[in-house]
């Protein structure tokens, strides 16, 4: 994510912030897929240390609160909002590109839902992570695969992130430093009752942080047409997630 395009996200992430967590139910859902497979494979019930990089309006934050004791737990976000997310649970926060911020030392835990995908280079943030991890570390990643708003892509939107990527591109970033303990992911569709319905989602959980250009009537209607044309159903019209997600623990 060049520094232009992490002021686009941060900006479109801002001005959504009082209107993503309710409005974010997918995000909710691998939150909760993160925390479950963190327990099923066998994670301690207390992490000394733990770093949640993009934790926005808290949707992971509180399950891993909920889930497990976290004496030191340290939030992260682009978005300077989500100080409040930090403040509600009383912990610190670090504002800022979590490429470049300051990290805490010997960390038990990282975790982070919805969020590598903005990384042009998602690899390089998980080495990031293995460097930081003391250890016996554990990491918690959870981000989106390349069926994700193929809706979108099909008819020319430029509404996407950057660095989606499979399940299989996570284990490669960080096998032969951590054991791979779980990775998977799932393919979840929403529907819409029309294409103004899914801008509008979109505007409302800041995840339109990279698209260009604005709309004029005609681009509009066209747009309409083409998504119902190719994505209208009885159901309304689709939306496509693709969670994709991987713990490990650093050898």
């Amino acid at each position: 994510m060049t520094a232009q395009l992490a002021d686009k996200v941060q900006r479109s992430f801002s001005r959504s912030f009082d209107t993503y967590h309710d409005t974010a139910s997918q995000q909710a859902w691998v939150a909760d897929k993160l925390v479950s497979e963190l327990r099923r494979v066998g994670a301690p019930g207390q992490f000394h240390t733990t770093f949640e990089m993009g934790c926005g309006t808290g949707h992971l934050t509180r399950m891993l609160r909920q889930n497990f004791d976290l004496p030191d737990l340290i939030l992260n976000d682009i978005a300077p909002q989500a100080q409040a997310t930090a403040d509600a649970e009383a912990v610190a926060f670090i504002a800022g590109d979590v490429r470049t911020v300051q990290w805490p030392d010997q960390i038990d835990l990282i975790a982070s839902a919805s969020m590598i995908q903005w990384m042009e280079d998602p690899a390089g943030l998980l080495q990031q992570a293995i460097d930081a991890l003391a250890p016996g570390g554990w990491l918690a990643v959870s981000g989106f695969g390349p069926q994700q708003y193929k809706e979108l892509l099909s008819i020319g939107s430029t509404a996407h992130a950057p660095g989606l990527c499979g399940a299989d591109n996570l284990v490669a970033a960080i096998e032969g430093s951590m054991r791979v303990l779980a990775a998977g992911e799932r393919i979840r569709p929403s529907y819409f009752k029309t294409p103004r319905d899914v801008l509008k989602y979109l505007r409302r959980t800041g995840v339109n942080g990279r698209a260009q250009g604005a709309w004029t009537k005609s681009t509009l209607t066209r747009f309409e047409e083409d998504y119902v044309h190719n994505f209208g159903s009885a159901n309304g019209v689709s939306l496509t997630y693709h969670p994709v997600w991987i713990i490990a623990q650093k050898q």
